[in-house]
């Protein structure tokens, strides 16, 4: 039996906001407006000629819009490790809110794969509703809509092995197709979570971060995590400035990438 390839993750942090504690849990009980700031990342997979960009980020327009700090570009950010967009071929949405699902248009060769129930969420009965749609930006929906008619979407349904040693896991819950990805590295299985669990600490208390569509889906979520990991250090929140804390730079710390192949510092 051949084995897994190891492959090279990657986190790229590109944007924060400002937030406090009890903005990021359905059911904080905390008595103090202690800070709790939101990092925004992308993720980079990469092992040879073999590259997955994990999510594309917003740009400007969108940080302006929702007072969002944005520090660099997430697409142009891949410079630092030694890519252009028109490298990127292969692209995982792991769901279509607008921090995750920007730039499209500045991945000329990509494309995009995608659980269908996300885009049928995205597009469907449920945006008559201001809470669930208040974090996608119409214009980025448009724009894989289109990918869609220029034959550059994939999609899929449930769990899937996009090529060995990489998988798409379906959790749902914050969406209705929110995909989690698990890439087998020399450290073992890591998963990048992305909006499964915000932060560390809503997994570790079963509090969801309050933008969610089935709580009870996001609660599932947390156990499906948990098995696919090979340790609990092996789950990479989507939001939380520990993961820059836990994982050691890749290159110039000013670039804010840190290696989720590696092992966490010591503490």
């Amino acid at each position: 039996m051949n084995a897994l390839p190891d492959y090279q993750v990657f986190a790229i942090r590109y944007a924060y906001v400002d937030r406090l504690r009890r903005d990021n849990f359905i059911d904080s009980h905390d008595a103090h407006d202690l800070p709790m700031p939101m990092d925004y990342f992308v993720w980079l997979i990469r092992k040879d000629d073999q590259i997955f960009l994990v999510d594309t980020g917003f740009n400007q327009s969108a940080a302006d819009a929702r007072g969002r700090q944005l520090l660099r570009c997430p697409v142009r950010a891949l410079e630092a490790l030694g890519l252009t967009p028109a490298d990127i071929n292969e692209v995982i949405i792991t769901h279509m809110h607008y921090d995750h699902a920007g730039n499209v248009d500045l991945l000329p060769n990509a494309r995009f794969h995608l659980q269908e129930s996300e885009m049928r969420f995205a597009t469907g009965r449920y945006m008559l509703y201001r809470p669930l749609r208040q974090s996608f930006n119409v214009e980025d929906v448009v724009n894989l809509v289109r990918g869609v008619h220029q034959q550059r979407v994939v999609f899929h349904d449930g769990d899937v092995q996009l090529a060995p040693g990489i998988e798409l896991v379906h959790i749902g819950g914050h969406t209705l197709g929110l995909q989690a990805v698990r890439v087998h590295t020399a450290r073992g299985w890591v998963v990048l979570a992305s909006d499964a669990s915000h932060y560390y600490a809503n997994m570790e208390e079963d509090s969801p971060f309050p933008v969610v569509l089935d709580v009870g889906a996001m609660l599932d979520g947390y156990r499906k995590l948990r098995a696919l990991a090979s340790s609990s250090d092996h789950i990479v929140p989507g939001h939380d400035p520990r993961v820059r804390e836990i994982y050691p730079f890749h290159g110039d710390p000013m670039d804010d990438i840190v290696a989720l192949h590696l092992p966490p510092k010591a503490e």
